[in-house]
């Protein structure tokens, strides 16, 4: 029953389509629903009373849920608010992992302190079978200088040359701010935010589903990263821009083998396990303190496009191999048999 589905994106009522779906069948299922605040959705009235939006929701969580594979993992985006009486309804199906933090500032809301985030339900269907890797994002640095914004004392020698395991605050993905890149969509997620979760919680192959597609961020991930993807959404033309993306986009977020999401060219999130098969696509100094004062450097450029708006989205996604370092004035030891500097090749 669920081929049909498998790598298309499906337009319908997403209750009616998650009936459709066999228990236990999906890898991992992520969700960010309207968020009742009358946003302007095109086939959707973001309006509805209260109880007749918390009985909608409970019904397609407990859809996901039932869905979901006793190793895999549930995922809900949402204004806290709203997340609390989703928890509610998770707490008596699935066994709660976090509440992830995703730092994303929003309007003044009145009265209130100022919302300086969206939160992240992050569930497993069943915790002693969960499947999950550990990730790490880089270094957090100074703008200019480039120097560690974390002064770690004396233990710099034990600092990792990529950068920190992720906590359940995400500081270091931003919302999508630039026009070009927005459909007209009113929430819709920057996709290495779904890289990250489908890395962490996923393998190659593995099927992800997304009930509230939109504009096809979490579609977009799955496929950039080896994994079958399977969306629903109620809107017509919102399935139409997906669409039109996903026949755009390959399976290329990787080094050499290996599944990485990537962010203006530097990749963002990586798993813990796979570092020694990814440490020789950098330059690494010999002393790990040097780390400090100065990045790590991919050998070779990696561009991947990022979508452009429908209306003008038109280029294919590329994944180049360039001879050329992201800031070629970096100089220290070479991670390796001579320990030679490398120059400036501008």
């Amino acid at each position: 029953m669920i081929e049909k589905f498998l790598n298309k994106i499906t337009q319908g009522d997403c209750l009616e389509l998650l009936k459709q779906i066999p228990d236990n069948s999906v890898d991992m299922t992520f969700a960010d629903p309207p968020f009742n605040l009358k946003k302007g959705y095109n086939s959707y009235k973001d309006s509805l009373k209260l109880q007749e939006y918390l009985d909608w929701c409970e019904a397609w969580i407990s859809e996901m849920v039932r869905i979901t594979k006793p190793t895999g993992s549930i995922f809900l985006h949402n204004i806290p608010k709203w997340l609390t009486y989703y928890a509610s309804f998770l707490n008596k199906r699935a066994d709660f992992k976090h509440w992830i933090s995703w730092d994303a500032p929003t309007a003044p809301m009145g009265k209130s302190l100022q919302p300086g985030h969206y939160g992240i339900l992050f569930y497993a269907k069943n915790a002693k079978q969960l499947k999950y890797h550990e990730i790490r994002h880089p270094h957090k640095r100074a703008r200019k200088t480039k120097i560690l914004a974390k002064d770690y004392g004396g233990k710099k020698s034990m600092l990792h040359p990529f950068g920190p395991l992720v906590s359940d605050v995400w500081t270091d993905i931003h919302r999508i701010k630039h026009n070009k890149f927005r459909d007209e969509h009113p929430c819709q997620l920057p996709i290495h935010l779904l890289e990250r979760i489908i890395l962490m919680s996923t393998d190659e192959n593995d099927i992800v589903l997304d009930p509230f597609n939109g504009t096809g961020t979490t579609a977009i991930a799955a496929k950039r990263l080896g994994r079958q993807y399977i969306g629903f959404d109620l809107d017509e033309e919102y399935v139409r821009i997906t669409q039109q993306k996903l026949e755009r986009e390959e399976p290329i977020s990787k080094l050499g083998n290996t599944w990485v999401s990537f962010y203006l060219d530097e990749v963002v999130t990586l798993r813990n396990n796979d570092w020694d098969s990814l440490k020789e696509f950098y330059y690494i100094p010999n002393n790990v303190e040097e780390i400090d004062n100065a990045p790590i450097v991919l050998k070779r450029k990696v561009h991947i496009q990022t979508p452009l708006k429908s209306i003008t989205y038109s280029s294919t996604c590329e994944h180049e191999y360039q001879a050329t370092l992201f800031d070629p004035k970096i100089e220290y030891g070479l991670n390796g048999t001579n320990g030679n500097k490398h120059k400036d090749l501008a």
